[in-house]
């Protein structure tokens, strides 16, 4: 009996797993180690192989944390739209009690990582716990829960600047700002496959509130002053060619991800793909630029 629900346990955790679509961490990642970079950079501070190991570690428990209240809160919901029918929990793979149970040891873990880091990172951590798991309540109440999950991502980049500098600066509010900006104008464009059944549900989003038209025209507008946050942060870090290369790269990708997203059957892949590859493009510019700098002197 022991082995059999041992057995149940290891194939919950897999399906888990899949459900939360780990390899969607590839969003965040990168900026979180592009704040603490950025912070060493502007002279705030030092980066250690621990300390980068901390943020590894916190932002995977913070994630798992994030996607698993996301999938527990939202179960009876999934079950009656066809897109998410088949997720862990209504198609009966894993328990809601199993998800409850991963969300509030991520949730411990990633508090006691935090504290890890440093002091400041310890004491926001509640704070920055309440927004990743509040988001996925949002949609009940509020057409603009797409600002709340670019605020709950845009924390990976502020709590990269603060593991390594200790402090909240005005260049970490532009990072900040851009990834908030980035993240809700592509969230715009993949809710766009559920506006109809929002609409029937009574659940909130912009789609369902504005319609499809006006939507494609907020989403570009968020992604405009992404961008232009992404620029001016360059400007006030005083980086270099790298950076600015990268912004260059970012927006014809943004601008090829709204054209992928005129036709809905490309949404999925101008989400995943397109959006996957943007930090590490941005990720890419700055190394080049610290590198630079390091061999010039």
């Amino acid at each position: 009996m022991e082995v059999q629900t041992e057995l149940t346990k290891s194939s919950q955790a897999v399906a888990f797993a899949r459900d939360i679509k780990l390899e969607h961490s590839l969003f965040a990642l990168p900026f979180a180690f592009i704040g603490a970079l950025s912070a060493v950079h502007y002279g705030t501070g030092t980066i250690t192989l621990r300390l980068a190991g901390f943020i590894l570690v916190a932002m995977f428990f913070a994630r798992t944390a994030a996607m698993g209240f996301n999938r527990y809160l939202d179960a009876d919901i999934d079950k009656k739209n066809p897109r998410t029918a088949g997720r862990a929990i209504p198609s009966g793979m894993v328990s809601r009690g199993f998800v409850l149970a991963v969300v509030i040891a991520s949730s411990v873990l990633f508090m006691v990582c935090a504290f890890l880091i440093h002091p400041l990172a310890g004491k926001l951590s509640p704070i920055a716990l309440a927004i990743v798991l509040g988001y996925s309540a949002t949609k009940r109440w509020t057409a603009y829960s797409h600002l709340v999950l670019g605020l709950a991502l845009a924390l990976a980049p502020m709590g990269g600047w603060v593991a390594v500098s200790g402090n909240i600066s005005p260049p970490a509010m532009l990072l900040l700002l851009g990834v908030l900006f980035w993240v809700s104008g592509f969230d715009i464009l993949y809710s766009l496959q559920d506006a109809e059944f929002d609409c029937e549900a009574g659940l909130n989003s912009i789609p369902a509130r504005f319609g499809v038209r006006r939507s494609y025209i907020i989403s570009r507008g968020l992604h405009i002053a992404a961008f232009l946050c992404f620029v001016c942060f360059g400007f006030q870090v005083a980086l270099s060619n790298g950076w600015f290369i990268a912004c260059a790269i970012t927006g014809l990708l943004l601008a090829t991800e709204h054209y992928l997203a005129l036709e809905p059957d490309k949404i999925p892949m101008a989400f995943f793909n397109i959006n996957a590859l943007i930090g590490f493009v941005m990720l890419g510019g700055l190394i080049y630029d610290l590198a630079t700098i390091l061999y010039a002197q």
